[in-house]
This record gives structure tokens, C-alpha cells and sequence, in this order.
């Protein structure tokens, strides 16, 4: 009996130490770089004029006046008269999901089979060749969050990717970064069922189903916590709760390993969803869209929550109607300037030029009476998306120890003349517009015949 229970330990404890489709990214190859004369947007809201940057090792590490340093191999780059920035995060992406070219068979970013699917993960979907990736890249983007679509009141398990074209996925995923949950309000999820005759049809369908999804999370984190506390004895002689994959990213959510991440366009919802939250006990990392977060900018500041919002896209279905332009700038500067606010692309198009959407997020809301200057919001697409990520204390500022995900663009990132000259993903080059040098996909020099283009040996 005891060489047996020693097996079955030992079984145990190999299944724990294994961690499904966890991440193998590896970095490109860095350079010791040396930015000099540079004006630096830093993503803390700092302004850095004339300044130079240093990186090598993957790492920032250092800003200041005058850096210099005495090594034959750094590449020395004069950035005068142009601004550098981090790399700009999209904290709310469909890529890879829903990839070009947009076809049925690719479209992959919705399980609308059941309201609630929370057992499936958007990675499993992703197309690694997607080609908007490279666009993306070339619009300064270094790193993006791919959720499932709005179909269900809770789609699945989104994912933080690193913006380098791989052969996998998980060759892709950002190392050590949750996962987050992707839950829906409104209109679509009572459309989409309500529409085939079932629940729910309606907004307080909806919640009922929120509800009863995390009451079945809690009765079977409490079975798990209730086996665990076992004796090695009583584990030998009593089952473990059968596994539900569903079950298990909820239980996840509740034990603060997945982050919360909530489509959801009126206010009343979004306070409602913040009831629901505190009722079982877990955190709601971001508000996505939210065409009316500004009626409840003092709430979400309240109680941490960002809000991930598009610049000036609303009036496009009933719930979307009632929108400021000054929506962004009202949720940032929210408590004397303690809100959370994120400019973000939902859009393949958007994600090549979030750096201008800030830009009209910021002018409106100057326009509104706010002095929100350009420092502050370039937060809005780099360390805040990064904190809503989970990934702040990795990157989404310039500051020493953290990534070297950089952009040196041509001009003002706030100026659509302006334009990503280079991108730096940790201190790697990825991205040269000047040489040309950048990913290119097989989408780039067209479609082959297969049975008159194909080469023959």
C-alpha cells in the first residue's frame, strides 16, 4: 500500500508541475542601442526633452542628459527632432481571432453556442500568420490583448501577446501573464439567444446568468479547497472533484489568477456588473467600450477599474447612442486625476493608429475644459493598458529594469504627419521603416498557383 501511495503521489505532483500551453517566448536577439537628443513621452507623464535613451540587454537602462558610455559595440541612434515613446499596448484586440484575410472558416473569435463558455481560451484560435500583425507593428504596436468576441455572457480566456510573427502560439504569449476572463452585457448576448427563443432575452437575463455561473464557480472551488485540505490518507481512498473546464477558469477568477475584463456600454450596467463582482468576490480589471463611463468616471475610479475606450466611435447600435467626446478625458482625470483611462482599437484598422486616436481622445477632452497634456496621455495606450494587462511592472514605461519596447517615431506621436520609424521589442530591433526591414507575409507577394507558380526542382 505504501510503495502505491508513493505512485500515486509522485503522479500527482508530475500533472501539477505541468502547465497546459504555457509560454516558450524567447526574445530576439538585442543590441546595446544609444538614443541621443531625443524628446521622450516616458508613460509615467513625464515629458523628457533633448534627452537620451539607453538599452541593452533587452532592459532599459537608463534616461538622462548627456549618457555616455564608452563601448565600441553600441549602436548609436540621433533621435533629434523626434520623439520616442514604450511601445503602444492594445489592451482590446481581435487579432488572429478574426484575421485577414476575413473569411468564414477564419472567423473564429466567438463560441455562440452557449451563453456561457468560459472553458474556451482565444489562443487556441489564433492564426499565428495573421498579416495584420506586421501593420500593427509598423503603428508602433509591441504588444496586444486578444479576447473572444461578445456573443456570450462570458466568451472564455483572453491572452497577452508579444507582436513578433512565430510558428506558434505560445512562442507568442507574454511570459507570466494572466489570462483574463471575457464577459459580455447588453445588447448582444440577449440578441444572440434571446433571438433563438432562449435565455437570455433579456438585461436581467443576463445577470441571472452572471449569477448562476459564479455560484456554480464557488460550489466547486469550495469541493476543491474541501478535497485539498485532505489528508494523503483520505485522498486515497476518496476521488478528487471530477475536472470541468468551464469550472475551472471561474474558479480561477475567484482565486484572483484571471483577470476581468467586461464588455459594456451603459453606466447603470456597469454598476450593476460592479455589484456582481463585489457579491462573489472577485476584481473587474477593465469596462471595455463603455460609450457612457463617463456618468460613472467617480465609480470606476473608486474602485480601480479601468476604462477601455474608443476615442470617438459610438451611435452605431441603441446602447451606443449616448456618448461625450470628452469620454476618456473625464474617466482619467476622475478623483483629482485617479481614473484609469485606455484608448483602445477593438478594430483592425484602429490598431495601426491608436497613437492617433489618443491624440482625439486628448483634443476633446482639452476642448472639454481638461489640461491634459501630452505626457498624460500617452499613458493612455502604454503603461495603462500595460497595468489592465497585468504587465506593468514588465513594461509600458521607459523606465530602467523594464523592457526595452520602444518607439522612435518621426515627429510628435501625437501629430498624424508623424510616423513609427523604428520598433524595439526588448531592445530588439522588429521594425526599420527607413531600410524596409520588418516581417513580411506570404499575403505580401500574393497568391501562388499552385499548379503553375509552384517551383520545381
Amino acid at each position: 500500500m505504501k510503495k502505491l501511495f508513493l505512485l500515486v503521489f509522485s503522479l500527482t505532483i508530475a500533472v501539477d508541475s505541468f502547465s497546459a500551453f504555457e509560454s516558450t517566448y524567447k526574445p530576439l536577439k538585442s543590441e546595446k542601442v544609444l538614443f541621443i537628443n531625443g524628446n521622450i513621452l516616458d508613460g509615467e507623464g513625464n515629458e523628457l526633452l533633448d534627452t537620451d535613451l539607453l538599452i541593452g540587454n533587452g532592459k532599459i537602462i537608463a534616461l538622462g542628459k548627456g549618457i555616455s558610455i564608452d563601448d565600441k559595440d553600441v549602436k548609436i541612434i540621433d533621435a533629434k527632432n523626434k520623439w520616442i515613446t514604450p511601445g503602444i499596448i492594445d489592451i482590446h484586440s481581435h487579432m488572429g481571432v478574426y484575421p485577414a484575410p476575413s473569411v468564414r472558416t477564419s472567423s473564429d473569435g466567438n463560441e455562440a453556442t452557449s451563453p456561457v463558455t468560459a472553458e474556451v481560451w482565444a489562443e487556441h484560435s489564433i492564426w499565428v500568420q495573421d498579416p495584420q500583425y506586421a501593420l500593427a507593428l509598423k503603428g508602433g504596436i509591441t504588444t496586444f490583448h486578444v479576447l473572444p468576441g461578445s456573443a456570450n455572457l462570458i466568451g472564455g480566456r483572453g491572452v497577452t501577446v508579444k507582436n513578433l510573427q512565430r510558428n506558434t502560439i505560445q512562442s507568442m504569449k507574454y511570459p507570466d501573464a494572466k489570462h483574463s476572463l471575457k464577459m459580455a452585457c447588453g445588447e448582444n448576448p440577449k440578441r444572440v439567444y434571446g433571438n433563438r427563443g432562449q435565455a437570455p432575452s433579456t438585461r436581467m437575463g443576463n445577470f441571472a446568468g452572471y449569477r448562476k455561473a459564479w455560484i456554480e464557480a464557488e460550489n466547486y472551488l469550495n469541493k476543491l479547497e474541501a478535497y485539498d485540505s485532505k489528508s494523503d490518507e483520505e485522498k486515497m481512498v476518496e476521488s478528487p472533484p471530477k475536472r470541468d473546464l468551464q469550472l475551472d477558469t471561474l474558479s480561477d477568477v475567484l482565486k484572483d489568477e484571471i483577470l476581468v475584463h467586461i464588455h459594456c456600454y451603459r453606466a447603470e450596467e456597469m454598476a450593476l456588473m460592479i455589484d456582481v463582482a463585489k457579491e462573489f468576490n472577485y476584481k473587474i480589471t477593465a469596462f471595455h467600450h463603455g460609450v457612457e463611463a463617463y456618468k460613472i468616471a467617480d465609480l470606476l475610479a473608486d474602485n480601480g477599474i479601468c476604462g477601455a475606450l474608443w476615442a470617438d466611435w459610438w451611435g452605431f447600435k441603441h446602447e451606443a447612442y449616448d456618448m461625450v467626446q470628452a469620454n476618456i478625458a473625464i474617466v482619467d482625470q476622475a478623483r483629482d486625476g485617479k481614473g484609469c483611462a485606455i484608448v483602445h482599437s477593438d478594430d483592425e484598422r484602429g490598431i495601426q493608429r491608436l497613437n492617433q486616436e489618443a491624440a482625439k481622445a486628448r483634443a476633446a477632452g482639452n476642448k472639454a475644459g481638461y489640461d491634459i497634456s501630452k505626457a498624460r496621455a500617452m499613458n493612455w495606450i502604454t503603461s495603462n493598458p500595460a497595468k489592465a494587462a497585468g504587465i506593468y511592472d514588465e513594461t509600458g514605461s521607459l523606465v530602467a529594469g523594464k523592457n526595452a519596447d520602444v518607439v522612435l517615431w518621426s515627429g510628435d506621436p501625437f501629430s498624424v504627419y508623424s510616423l513609427a520609424e523604428q520598433v524595439f521589442i526588448d531592445g530588439a530591433l522588429a521594425f526599420n521603416r527607413n531600410t524596409g526591414f520588418g516581417p513580411v507575409s506570404d499575403f505580401d507577394v500574393g497568391i501562388v498557383d499552385p499548379r503553375e507558380d509552384r517551383v520545381n526542382d
